[in-house]
């Protein structure tokens, strides 16, 4: 796919982190880009900023991603692109002991469930959403004639392969991510619409980025090469060269550094 102004993006968790450089990347070559959010401040910013259209969304809820689509749509037309970054990741173990009183507590099942709704059901839903509507769009030439409608790449992680103590919920969901990504191509390769996953690895994001210099020297150089923690717009170029490669389907790719998370 050739980005430029007639193409039309839906960036999900696109206020900050992964989303936000990713919604830069598509809005510097003209793409009209829509920022999902739930923080109004910082995406509305965002759009006025890149001239994209700001959408408040909660993506656990039919009502605000449908509300948002549509208001995406009106604005800059039917999507070509979605990617999903919005995503949450406490961190609880599954079960644990008190090292003072003794006593016992396991992983509180709403906080489960949240994490899963949002990171999982949540991608999906933004995913089977977008891809009904690119199914409207008819099929772009390009120079090797794939007849291709969209592309959806989602966000996993690599604690979907070697996740840490305390990260049940969060591997989980995006162990969910990557088992789908590979069912949902062949369930839309018919129409024309790609899907591909990204594992981020030890990325600059926001949580990580207000911990101490200590600690995020330590996460850097834990990282095999380069021995630094990845940079968003690494991501967002990711994002571009998957978009660019209409060969790319059903892939679930790492984006680490070569890291292996040890157990903590």
């Amino acid at each position: 796919m050739i980005l430029n102004s007639s193409i039309s993006a839906v960036v999900t968790g696109a206020a900050s982190g992964l989303g936000e450089a990713t919604a830069r990347k598509l809005a510097s070559y003209g793409v009209r880009v829509a920022v999902f959010d739930f923080n109004v401040q910082r995406g509305e910013l965002l759009a006025t900023d890149i001239g994209g259209v700001f959408c408040a969304v909660d993506v656990t809820r039919d009502d605000q991603v449908d509300a948002a689509f549509a208001k995406a749509r009106a604005a800059n037309g039917q999507e070509r692109i979605l990617v999903n970054c919005a995503g949450i990741g406490p961190a609880t173990k599954t079960a644990s002991r008190n090292k003072t009183t003794g006593a016992i507590t396991h992983h509180p099942m709403d906080q489960f469930e949240r994490v899963i709704q949002v990171n999982l059901v949540g991608s999906f839903r933004c995913g089977a959403k977008s891809s009904a509507g690119m199914m409207t769009l008819p099929p772009m030439e390009d120079e090797f004639n794939s007849g291709e409608r969209g592309v959806i790449i989602n966000t996993a992680s690599v604690a979907a392969q070697d996740g840490q103590m305390g990260q049940t919920a969060y591997s989980a969901s995006k162990a969910g991510i990557v088992g789908m990504t590979l069912p949902m191509a062949r369930d839309l390769m018919a129409e024309g619409i790609r899907v591909n996953t990204i594992l981020p690895g030890i990325f600059e994001t926001p949580l990580l980025m207000s911990m101490p210099e200590k600690v995020r020297q330590a996460l850097g150089d834990s990282v095999p090469f380069p021995k630094r923690m990845g940079n968003p717009v690494e991501y967002a170029a990711m994002v571009e060269s998957i978009i660019r490669n209409a060969y790319l389907n059903g892939e679930s790719i790492r984006l680490d550094g070569a890291i292996r998370m040890a157990p903590r």
